[in-house]
């Protein structure tokens, strides 16, 4: 059955909110986190301290398309007053690597005795801190820092290889949600 479905959510003090051209750019002093939503058959508004998202004509389908941009908004939020953070760990059983950051890349040099250096994509807005096997990621949005700590851990991947024999890796230990 169709219905109309509005959800409504609270803009917090501080935070600017706009909404043109299918883009959400939400400020907070010099910090600006935008994203996309195009979502057919949903509306967007900012008026005042209130963002809405209006579906006239709605069945599960869009109020979980409602409900998931719901969140990501709300991340948005969280991200521009507090930074998201993921921690990982570069383990590794003979071969000592080495870790880097150059131009844009985290460069992982003599993974499992490979000749070949390996690298890892960091994307703009994440900043990162190599101490040693220690690798600390942070932004103030949450899906750059998440894509980089998963470009990270993908590019240690080992293929055919024995995952309980070769278990040399950089893996996340920290994430930002997970309960400890």
């Amino acid at each position: 059955m169709k219905i109309k479905i509005h959800e409504t959510l609270q803009i917090p003090e501080g935070i600017e909110c706009s909404f043109a051209q299918k883009k959400l750019v939400c400020k907070k002093d010099s910090l600006e986190v935008s994203r996309s939503i195009d979502i057919p058959g949903i509306d967007v508004e900012v008026k005042g301290s209130i963002l809405s998202f209006i579906a006239k004509k709605a069945n599960k389908k869009e109020l979980k398309k409602i409900k998931s941009q719901s969140a990501h908004v709300r991340n948005m939020f969280s991200g521009l007053s507090n930074k998201f953070v993921y921690k990982l760990e570069a383990c590794n059983v003979h071969f000592p690597m080495t870790l880097k950051v150059d131009s844009g890349f985290l460069v992982i040099n003599n993974f499992l005795g490979e000749k070949i250096s390996r690298k890892a994509k960091i994307l703009p807005g994440v900043d990162i801190e190599v101490k040693g096997a220690k690798i600390t990621l942070s932004s103030y949005d949450m899906e750059l820092a998440g894509q980089t700590a998963a470009n990270i851990e993908k590019a240690t991947k080992i293929k055919n290889r024995d995952r309980r024999i070769f278990q040399d890796g950089i893996f996340i230990t920290e994430k930002p949600g997970a309960s400890k």
